[in-house]
């Protein structure tokens, strides 16, 4: 079965019931079926969004579901990642897309995926699918 792409739009739309895609979100997660693969990067936009007492605790078991998911894979960061993230980012300066963003879109296409968990419009500027709605 194909992955999906979970962008941190993902992540803090299953975390926070006031979220405008939260159900979606959430309805992802309850019918899974299909390995999901991230980045590193992704994940610290998501403990920095998190980075407040009152939240930093939502963030520590999202890790440990993270971690422990056989069916997640977090991409580590690496120089080389890195250097593409960057060369995209500098390349693109017509579009809004942060760097994050960037190392995002080179992942998705080093792994020949098509779709990712977010719902905003870098994601299809960039030529993939947004399943979040």
């Amino acid at each position: 079965m194909k992955a999906v792409f979970a962008d941190s739009v993902y992540f803090f739309a299953l975390l926070n019931t006031r979220d405008r895609i939260h159900e979606s979100a959430l309805r992802f997660a309850q019918q899974a079926t299909r390995p999901i693969i991230t980045t590193a990067w992704v994940v610290t936009e998501v403990a920095d969004g998190l980075a407040r007492k009152t939240t930093r605790q939502a963030f520590v078991r999202l890790l440990e579901i993270l971690e422990s998911a056989p069916d997640v894979e977090v991409i580590p960061p690496s120089p080389d990642l890195f250097h593409q993230g960057l060369q995209r980012y500098v390349q693109r300066q017509d579009k809004d897309w942060t760097l994050t963003d960037c190392i995002s879109f080179v992942v998705m296409e080093q792994r020949g995926l098509t779709e990712a968990l977010n719902s905003d419009r870098h994601f299809e500027q960039s030529g993939f699918a947004t399943l979040l709605k």
